[in-house]
């Protein structure tokens, strides 16, 4: 049951993702630093697909996904329609990654050492969802702020 629901949550809300990358008004404010908000739409979109092809993707989903976090703040001005495809791509793998786990799975280690402590695949999932839903706040702060 609670794959399932993590499974529900991690798809919705990289589906506000998508609709908030959409609902920029003017592309180039994606990537707009405002004031002391020094973390850009565009980054915070990067640094969340990577976030989680990382953690869920190449672990759950065997992707082989490789993350350069660095390039995830420092890449700048990646159009609109591949930031899109790229959280497509990002859905695909959470819906195969979510389809390999069990709720008996969530009780064991999460195999990298994370949060500098031991933790249950359950536990780290539920950050990770956490996170995302974080700076998807965030993002939809910024947008709003620049769209008015």
């Amino acid at each position: 049951m609670m794959v399932t629901v993590l499974k529900q949550l991690f798809l919705r809300d990289l589906g506000k993702l998508k609709t908030e990358i959409t609902l920029y008004q003017n592309e180039q404010r994606i990537w707009h630093v405002e004031k002391q908000i020094a973390n850009t739409a565009g980054n915070l979109c990067l640094h969340l697909i990577g976030n989680l092809n990382t953690y869920i993707g190449a672990e759950f989903a065997q992707t082989g996904y490789v993350r350069n976090r660095p390039l995830e703040f420092s890449a700048k001005d990646v159009p609109r329609s591949e930031l899109i495809r790229r959280i497509d791509e990002t859905i695909s793998v959470i819906e195969i990654a979510f389809s390999k786990l069990s709720d008996e799975q969530l009780t064991a280690e999460y195999p990298q050492d994370v949060l500098d402590q031991k933790v249950t695949n359950g536990y780290f999932l539920t950050h990770l969802a956490m996170h995302l839903s974080y700076h998807l706040g965030q993002i939809n702060y910024h947008r709003r702020l620049l769209d008015n």
